[in-house]
């Protein structure tokens, strides 16, 4: 996939089996304009995807009461995708799929089924067993979301040393080890009752690390010690503006590259929020809030020619905003692209 000025993307989706569930998409550097490339079929509810580092394997949930994790070779030429084999999580409702750094792991949470699993890959990319499995118990205050356990994300650090899981249903962040495949609890960090931890992000630097909250709209910003894989509480900001009062559901939250510039998407208010990050502390400020170019923005991505996609759940659209490089300030392009619930974003690319 070598088009000039084009950057690619792969779009997660709610779909049904029989029908297109995976886009390959590209955006226009120049302009910022949308297109599907090709799409894949044959995997219901592919609603969150990760790629390996050399971006030759493609791995995806099945979002469903029996849930499932599939790779996936992908072409080098057009991108397109082939089955190499699927495999059950063993729960309910997977909604994150990651990698550990050295690609040998694939780490998955199941959002209804409470657990958490770690698959080996083996040479060719393809799921072999499943090395560990993680059922986690207990609840927090909120008995419309938070009665059982939901773990939400699932992530390795740069080391690959620990496993950092965002537990909505639990408020709180668990911390695990990973050996050999293996997962033993290190700790937890605790939030506030009620706030329901989601997704997680690490500053390039990994000197920090910033978790968002579905339920109370906050974003927390932690001090990350790397070498024991622990979390302090540094600060505690609001993701909506102090003026808005409608309800709203933060999602997903990515660091710019540099560094400089973090981001979360607003269910609701239907915004992505700019914060600037003081590289001295790690703290926050907030800057602006852009449009999501539509509804539910569930997640979103940054690629690196500087934009910004935005998943849109329930209006059924992607957008491409332009990220200002100095500033981090969006500007939507004007560009939308009609896809069927998308939930996910995955650049290529990002890495070369």
């Amino acid at each position: 996939m070598n088009s000039e000025n084009q950057s690619f993307f792969y779009t997660g989706t709610y779909a049904p089996e029989g029908e297109s569930g995976i886009f390959l998409c590209s955006v226009n550097e120049e302009n910022g304009e949308l297109k599907v490339v090709s799409s894949t079929s044959g995997i219901e509810n592919p609603s969150f995807l990760a790629l390996n580092a050399a971006e030759d394997r493609l791995y995806a949930v099945s979002e469903k009461g029996e849930g499932e994790v599939f790779a996936y070779a992908i072409d080098p030429n057009n991108g397109e995708l082939s089955l190499l084999n699927r495999m059950s999580t063993e729960g309910a409702d997977p909604c994150y799929v990651s990698l550990t750094p050295d690609g040998k792991n694939v780490l998955v949470s199941n959002y209804s089924g409470g657990n958490i699993n770690v698959f080996s890959v083996d040479s060719n990319g393809a799921l072999e067993e499943m090395t560990a499995m993680v059922k986690h118990s207990g609840r927090s205050i909120r008995d419309d979301r938070q009665d059982a356990p939901h773990p939400h994300s699932i992530y390795s650090d740069a080391s690959g040393a620990y496993v950092f899981v965002c537990d909505l249903g639990l408020d709180q962040i668990i911390i695990y080890r990973l050996q050999d495949g293996k997962l033993s609890t290190k700790g937890e960090v605790k939030f506030t009752p009620g706030a329901g931890p989601r997704h997680l992000a690490f500053h390039p630097t990994q000197k920090w690390a910033y978790a968002i909250n579905e339920l109370d709209n906050k974003i927390i910003a932690f001090a990350y010690n790397e070498l024991a894989g622990d979390l302090q509480l540094i600060q505690s900001v609001d993701a909506l503006p102090e003026d808005y009062s409608g309800e709203s559901y933060c999602a997903d939250i990515h660091v710019s590259p540099c560094g400089r510039f973090l981001y979360g998407s607003n269910r609701g208010h239907d915004s992505i929020v700019l914060f600037h990050i003081d590289l001295s502390t790690g703290q926050l400020t907030p800057v602006d809030w852009a449009t999501s170019g539509g509804t539910y923005p569930r997640n979103f991505a940054i690629l690196k020619p500087g934009y910004v996609i935005s998943a849109n759940q329930n209006s059924s659209n992607i957008i491409s905003l332009r990220m200002d490089t100095d500033t981090g300030r969006l500007t939507p392009t004007g560009y939308s692209l009609e896809l069927p619930k998308p939930v996910c974003i995955r650049p290529t690319g990002q890495g070369k």
